[in-house]
């Protein structure tokens, strides 16, 4: 069977000879060929040559045309900001925290960057298209009615639920454009991105997103294709709902525990993707790091209706020989027992990064710990609420991002006791694990913090 064929299979719950690998590489195809990701995501050219390379280096048996949760954003007015080292993030909200459907644009198809990834599915597809299951990546409408309205969004899920219902419904409508355009180019599964499902609950999701999703699901069967739902951050409390959605698969990311996923969408007759970790083994880590935390994965998985793959976008430098390492263990069996022996240990105790002195400190500290707003949805989010906030407050109040993309940033998660991303510390306290406070919450704990010392 061909890789493709495998993947396939494991989308529909079905064994598999051996596990399936899907390397998520987004912007990270840019790192492979010398390119800056702001060029890279604007250009079909580049975007072919990456996912070549991807083939080359990684011997994927799927791979996504593009992983840019701001593409559809733009088209609807969004001003997006491009760092040269990731995907762009949404700068701009087109509603300004109004919920009036009527002064958004209408979606184009044919407008923004959407061309150029449709160019580049019709080359991948026909260069790789019979061997490589390919994905198409669309922003789930959660998360793009959030780049349209801005973190406002959140309150008027309380106070204007027929308005939040009618802009999730537009962006589920968009969804099925963009799907449509994927599939008719050459895409074989579509997976809707929506980081920010972890943000809400169980009753908000099956209110607001489940009616879209199911509608965008189904759309993809109709069109013959597969569909998985993508989620990032701690979304425990959701694995439920959303596998009981009409989606094919559900991949997740390492704040979620793998087994109990398996556990629940196996009663749902759901497969399910994941969740190597990121940062500690793909990005800082080393080759036999990568083929223990592979080995992990893999044990819980097994082979039948499971994918080998990371949690999210592969970040834009992570070294080639890592992801390379991981996987090898999808394939080769010699590889993985004689992997077993290996004994990783992690021994970086951070002695060098020092906890401030929040008690004596003069202003209330927010730590912010997150993968990097620039390129994590609700860690921007979580970014934009901190700064919004302590503004309000009118005391002194100091903002700091700890991006687990550098040791730093480990060191600080660390030290602070954390177990999910993103999360906001108030003066060395964890106050808002993996959950994006409303502004008037926030601003009430900082002067709670303030008045504590």
């Amino acid at each position: 069977m061909t890789g493709k064929e495998i993947l396939l299979n494991a989308l529909r719950g079905k064994e598999t000879e051996r596990t399936p690998w899907v390397p998520f590489v987004g912007s990270h195809g840019a790192h492979l060929i010398n390119k800056p990701a702001d060029v890279y995501l604007k250009s079909a050219d580049l975007i072919v040559e990456g996912l070549e390379k991807s083939r080359e280096l990684y011997e994927p048996d799927g791979l996504p045309i593009i992983f840019d949760l701001q593409m559809e954003a733009e088209i609807m007015g969004c001003d997006l900001h491009w760092p040269n080292d990731g995907p762009p993030s949404v700068s701009s909200h087109p509603l300004n925290g109004e919920l009036d459907l009527s002064i958004l644009p209408k979606f184009d198809i044919n407008g923004g960057r959407v061309p150029m990834a449709m160019e580049a599915t019709k080359r991948v597809a026909k260069s790789m298209g019979d061997q490589v299951g390919l994905y198409g990546l669309i922003c789930g409408p959660f998360t793009l009615a959030l780049h349209l309205m801005g973190n406002e969004l959140f309150l008027e899920m309380y106070d204007d639920e027929d308005g939040v219902k009618a802009l999730v419904d537009h962006c589920g409508e968009i969804c099925k454009e963009v799907a449509s355009a994927y599939l008719e180019n050459g895409c074989d599964i579509i997976a809707v991105v929506d980081p920010m499902l972890s943000q809400i609950s169980p009753e908000h999701l099956q209110q607001f997103v489940s009616p879209a999703l199911n509608d965008t699901f189904d759309h993809v069967h109709d069109k013959g294709g597969l569909a998985s739902i993508f989620v990032c951050g701690d979304a425990t409390r959701n694995l439920e709902v959303m596998c009981q959605t009409s989606c094919d698969n559900i991949s997740v990311d390492e704040n979620v525990d793998l087994e109990k996923l398996i556990d629940i969408a196996s009663a749902n007759n759901t497969s399910v993707g994941g969740n190597l970790k990121l940062t500690l083994v793909l990005l800082l880590g080393k080759e036999d790091d990568a083929k223990v935390d592979a080995l992990r994965c893999l044990d819980l998985g097994k082979n039948t209706g499971f994918i080998l793959a990371p949690g999210c976008d592969l970040p834009f430098n992570t070294p080639p020989k890592n992801v390379a390492a991981a996987g090898l263990m999808s394939r080769d069996a010699y590889a993985r027992e004689t992997a077993r022996s290996l004994n990783i240990e992690f021994n970086d105790t951070f002695e060098d990064i020092v906890l401030p002195d929040y008690a004596n400190a003069k202003e209330v500290i927010l730590d912010v710990v997150t993968l990097d707003s620039k390129s994590c949805a609700p860690c921007q989010y979580m970014m934009v609420a901190a700064e919004k906030a302590a503004e309000e407050t009118g005391i002194r109040v100091s903002v700091r991002e700890h991006k687990i993309k550098v040791r730093e940033g480990i060191g600080m998660f660390v030290k602070l006791g954390l177990s999910n991303l993103p999360t906001i510390c108030i003066d060395g306290k964890a106050v808002f694990i993996s959950t994006i406070p409303d502004r008037k919450t926030l601003v009430k704990a900082i002067f709670a913090a303030a008045e504590s010392k």
